[in-house]
Formats: C-alpha cells, sequence, structure tokens
C-alpha cells in the first residue's frame, strides 16, 4: 500500500538541523505513527512521504515554510514577573508551559531576564530552522473509520 490521505503511517527518523547532530530520533521499534492528511506532522513530511510504501528509505530537507514556519519576532513578548507563579524559577532557555486564553497548552521559552521583567517566546523551538530528516517508511495501512472519526491513528491497544 502507497502512503496517501486518510492512511495511517508508520516511520522510523533521525532528524537534525543540517550540522548532523540528532536533535530528535524514534526509539527503535516504536516508530513515529501519523494519520497522513489531517496536519499531525509538519507539512514539508507529508509532501515527501505521499505515494511512498512500507521499506522506503528517504532523506528529506524541509524549508521553515513547510516545516514549523519562520520565526515571528511578534511570538516575543516581554511579561512582567510578577505574573509568574510565586516561587517559580526561571533561567534563560528554559521551556515553559503556559495555558492560552482558549484552554490550550502552549510552550514558551525564556528567552531574557531582565530585571523584573522576562522576555518569552511564544515561537515554536523549530520555527525559522531547516529541517533534515532520515526516513524509513516502517508500515502503511488504511486507518479506520473509528480513526479517520476520531482525526488521529490509534495504536494495537485502540488510542495510540
Amino acid at each position: 500500500m502507497k502512503i496517501a490521505k486518510d492512511s495511517v503511517v508508520s516511520i522510523d527518523f533521525k532528524l537534525h538541523l543540517g550540522d548532523g547532530k540528532l536533535i530528535d530520533e524514534s526509539e527503535p521499534g516504536d516508530p513515529l505513527v501519523y494519520l497522513q492528511g489531517h496536519e499531525e506532522v509538519v507539512p514539508g513530511l507529508e509532501k515527501a512521504l505521499e505515494g511512498k510504501a512500507k521499506g522506503d528509505s528517504l532523506s528529506v530537507v524541509i524549508p521553515p515554510e513547510d516545516g514549523y514556519g519562520p520565526h515571528d519576532p511578534e511570538g516575543l513578548e516581554e511579561v512582567p514577573r510578577d505574573e509568574f507563579p510565586e516561587g517559580l524559577t526561571l533561567e534563560e532557555g528554559g521551556i515553559l508551559t503556559a495555558t492560552d486564553p482558549e484552554g490550550d497548552e502552549v510552550d514558551l521559552l525564556v528567552k531574557e531576564i531582565k530585571g523584573d521583567t522576562v522576555v518569552v517566546d511564544y515561537n515554536h523551538p523549530l520555527a525559522g530552522k531547516t529541517l533534515h530528516f532520515q526516513l524509513t517508511v516502517a508500515d502503511v495501512r488504511a486507518a479506520t473509520a473509528e480513526e479517520l472519526e476520531h482525526g488521529h491513528a490509534h495504536g494495537p491497544d485502540s488510542h495510540h
């Protein structure tokens, strides 16, 4: 079976930013599983895998516009220190999890601590970066009706 919209895809992958230094990879025997065409992985990855089959291996270079997007300077915000929970240890380069107005969790990077204010970055950590993937398609199968209804792949024990 070839990868197409609404197929469940399992991939083994390694990711670096062009310097060969791994920043993420799937664990042996535990591939990344996603539902093709449902925005569960970056668009450039879906495009590169379209039409591939189980056993196919490829190298893919994904520019920022097909990855996590360009770095948006509007994603930087200076927040008064007293808006953070009392006793929270803040350090430059640290990642914090916050809740947005819609109630969704978002990660933010502490860019700089400036006395009574903290500069945070709401951009994805890989925004503006070119992604270099080494991939092997571990499996491809048709999605079940339940997976299509839920909009994501399920593992062997129901939800993945």
